[in-house]
């Protein structure tokens, strides 16, 4: 079956007006790709699209890529980018095409899903209204909730559901993320999301362990977080974020209205499938609204960055206070302050997105008032964060980011797009067979990278990769599960059962095998639950 990844960290636009003009209060016409707070800011801008970690495979010399390189080397149609240091926003540049394909270029105005960036933006609104309304952070959900109670059980008894809790993903509730709705889809309303109903694409919204215990990602979570402030304040959601953030922000190239407004339908750029495909209706819709559901600029998340470090320092109050805001930085559960990621031993907060078709992140430094904010319009796109942000850390002078180290998928991702599927399989075999502890890879790489081929429609390789993968982890049912889909796209039929009845062999609850056995015209007994 098709692996979960996740990345690592892990409003109405006025249309015409582009955002420099926004910026500078100029009035410009002319699609503009690049701003600069100043003209020194040209070489520094240069320095980072061409300070970008070098691209390394074992045997071969270190070779240096630009951030176009980059995107062509992962098929990226689009990136926008926006710089703020010490207080200021010094210079936001678009790169590349709006659609896969096309040639409108990403300007500082196109807009982009910000996916579970939403989230901590949503927080601020949250918070906002809590200090305002006199809401305690720590009082049972359910008695501000009003159209829909989340139900209680045995995990409820003694330890609730809180606002701090929901926000900090730490609340116990189910459902990790969204996939969202196609076009062709009908769209679910925010309860029938909540209960798991059709037309709903996920699971019921439910508490599953003791509240308090354990941090857990829930983008359901923060939908139940859109419900009370829906029913406390008696407006739609997409008002409410305006009136309480966006506007007093000046944010006004974004938005939480979901489906995204005809009249800026324009300004949107294409969600875009690993390898470079178009998403299919261009890009999904989200109910989720509080979770996934705003579309920004690079711009934008930068001012939200910039107004969460100065009200930190007591600077400015125009949502939080100086308290709330040092409240919502604090770690809170083990990984994040209120909204924002707050990760161990590291200085910085934010929090990565991963919609459909779009990858983003924000990366900030509340002392200094620094960071960065990285949007794009690819499934892959989040492969370009670590490198990119990393560039511009060493540019300006940020201390306390880290890139992660190079793993073996990214080694093995390298040799199969540098080279081809054998040299990827080949080098694998030998790393898998002599590398030990953190660094000995796992089943999920080739098999992350062999859906990732058969995405592209590179059926023989991707065969290639699951069969090896079957080889190296042949008691790992999945292996087998995943290679049984290869071969049915191979229109490799009786190779497909053999495949799905092994998987159903060494995992006899897979009900998945049960499933693609029977489309393949082979019937078996219902998987032990």
């Amino acid at each position: 079956m098709r692996p979960l990844l996740s990345s690592r960290v892990l409003p109405v636009a006025l249309t015409g007006l582009t955002a420099i003009g926004l910026l500078t209060g100029a009035d410009t016409r002319k699609p503009a790709t690049q701003w600069m707070a100043r003209p020194s800011e040209a070489a520094r801008i240069t320095r980072v699209e061409q300070g970008i970690a070098a691209l390394t495979i074992p045997g071969e010399a270190p070779r240096h890529m630009s951030l176009q390189d980059w995107m062509a080397m992962y098929e990226i149609p689009g990136v926008s980018v926006a710089v703020f240091d010490r207080g200021s926003l010094v210079w936001a540049k678009g790169y590349g095409v709006k659609e896969a394909g096309g040639s409108e270029p990403i300007t500082l105005d196109t807009l982009f899903q910000a996916a579970s960036i939403s989230k901590p933006v949503t927080a601020l609104a949250a918070m906002h209204h809590a200090e305002k309304r006199k809401w305690s952070l720590d009082e049972n959900i359910n008695d501000k909730l009003v159209s829909w109670k989340l139900p209680d059980n045995e995990f409820t008894k003694d330890q609730k559901v809180t606002l701090r809790r929901l926000l900090s993903h730490s609340a116990g509730t189910t459902v990790h993320g969204f996939r969202g709705y196609s076009a062709q889809e009908s769209v679910p309303t925010l309860q029938q999301l909540l209960n798991g109903e059709k037309p709903a694409n996920s699971a019921p919204v439910r508490v599953d362990t003791v509240p308090g215990t354990l941090t857990r990602y829930s983008g359901g979570g923060t939908s139940i977080v859109q419900q009370m402030l829906v029913d406390q304040l008696q407006k739609p959601f997409p008002q409410i974020m305006k009136e309480t953030v966006l506007t007093p922000l000046g944010l006004k190239n974004s938005t939480y209205e979901q489906p995204l407004p005809k009249a800026l339908e324009p300004l949107a750029a294409v969600g875009t499938r690993s390898g470079g495909k178009s998403l299919e209706g261009r890009w999904h819709t989200y109910p989720e609204q509080a979770a996934a559901g705003l579309w920004t600029t690079p711009s934008d998340l930068a001012r939200i960055a910039l107004e969460v470090s100065k009200s930190t320092q007591g600077k400015s109050q125009r949502v939080v206070s100086q308290a709330m805001a040092q409240q919502m930085l604090s770690r809170q559960s083990e990984a994040f302050g209120i909204g924002f990621m707050r990760r161990p031993n590291v200085n910085w907060f934010g929090h990565g997105g991963s919609n459909e078709g779009y990858r983003c992140v924000l990366v900030a430094f509340a002392e200094p008032g620094s960071g960065i904010a990285i949007m794009t319009n690819s499934d892959d796109g989040s492969y370009l964060f670590d490198r990119l942000i990393a560039s511009a850390a060493a540019e300006y002078g940020w201390k306390g980011f880290t890139p992660d180290p190079e793993t073996a998928f990214f080694t093995t991702d390298m040799i199969l797009r540098t080279k081809d599927a054998d040299a990827a399989v080949a080098w694998f075999t030998t790393h898998k067979n002599t590398a030990t502890g953190k660094d000995a890879p796992t089943s999920d790489i080739l098999n992350s990278l062999g859906y990732s081929l058969l995405g592209k429609g590179r059926i023989p390789d991707a065969v290639k990769l699951f069969e090896a993968n079957v080889a190296l982890f042949p008691q790992d049912a999945n292996t087998h599960d995943s290679l049984g889909e290869a071969y049915a796209a191979a229109s490799r039929k009786d190779d497909a059962v053999r495949s799905y009845k092994k998987s159903l062999e060494l995992n006899p609850k897979n009900a998945n095998a049960v499933k693609q056995l029977e489309a393949l015209g082979v019937t078996t007994a219902t998987p032990t639950k």
